[in-house]
């Protein structure tokens, strides 16, 4: 029986800004319900204790989130969630006193990506605020994320406002672009993590670049979930190109044990790309590198 890390669900394909770096989903547009949703984490349970509500959309907009992290607390499942954290002021109270949430990442480079956008500080302000009570009321794991660097890795300078105001909001000591493993991400504070990378490309099939070459932990590691139930092998299939079936009509388990999901496995064992998306997928390559 495959057992993954993580497996990610996609609550929602709906998000309430339109970011440059994240292209519009041509699926329709949806919210899963809690059926699907029970159903789902009964399916993946032999395989994970870990889901992920993230692939497209904001999952903060579900308007039964509260429900759902009820269903995975009793279900004995572990929660990670990823925000563009809009929305925290809304939801914040709320999220404090669910158990079974084990991180939240918040997606800073959402301001960098918006032209635009809430006002910056009161958007900062919110999520710091969300942090602070989270550290101490709640033993979750808090990441802010700035993948937005188009540049060298350490020319974190388009980041100076933001770095700023978490600087000041924790008292650090140091500088943040001058932390030692910032490409690995750096801790500022207890449970409390910042990790700035180069901004990624979504894979797309009409992309020029093509490797057959490489590896990937998609179908090794993870796996992922549409809001209609389509499973796909990896959290960057945003489209549901690589189609593995829908556990409307066939159970997860006999989905990634399907010749096509098994043929993408061992590929990336052997360190071949089958997979024409795959192929194109830049994001692939920080995997070579060891980084998730």
């Amino acid at each position: 029986m495959k057992l993954f890390k993580k497996v990610y669900i996609e609550i929602t394909n709906i998000c309430n800004l339109n970011c440059d770096f994240c292209p519009t989903t041509n699926r329709k547009a949806g919210f899963m319900s809690a059926q699907l949703f029970s159903e789902i984490l009964d399916q993946i349970k032999p395989h994970t204790q870990y889901i992920y509500l993230h692939v497209k959309g904001e999952p903060l907009l579900h308007p039964e989130l509260d429900k759902l992290l009820d269903i995975s607390f009793k279900k004995d499942f572990k929660v990670n969630i990823t925000t563009n954290g809009t929305l925290i002021d809304k939801v914040g109270e709320m999220l404090l006193t669910k158990p079974a949430i084990r991180q939240i990442n918040f997606s800073l480079h959402s301001l960098d990506g918006n032209k635009v956008f809430v006002n910056k500080q009161s958007y900062i302000d919110n999520i710091l605020f969300f942090i602070k009570e989270a550290m101490v009321k709640t033993d979750i794991y808090l990441s802010l994320r700035l993948w937005n660097l188009d540049s060298a890795l350490h020319d974190t300078r388009k980041n100076n406002d933001i770095l700023d105001i978490i600087e000041n909001a924790f008292d650090l000591p140091y500088k943040i672009d001058e932390a030692v493993g910032l490409d690995r991400g750096i801790k500022i504070a207890d449970r409390v993590y910042l990790n700035q990378a180069k901004q990624f490309k979504w894979p797309d099939l009409d992309s020029a670049d093509e490797e057959e070459n490489g590896f990937c932990y998609g179908l090794k590691d993870q796996a992922a979930l549409l809001v209609d139930g389509t499973v796909v092998p990896c959290c960057l299939d945003g489209e549901g190109v690589i189609n593995l079936g829908n556990i409307n009509g066939t159970t997860f388990s006999e989905i990634i044990e399907s010749r096509r999901a098994n043929n993408i496995a061992n590929g990336f064992t052997n360190k071949k790309v089958v997979e024409q998306l795959c192929q194109k997928c830049d994001y692939r390559k920080r995997f070579s590198r060891g980084s998730l």
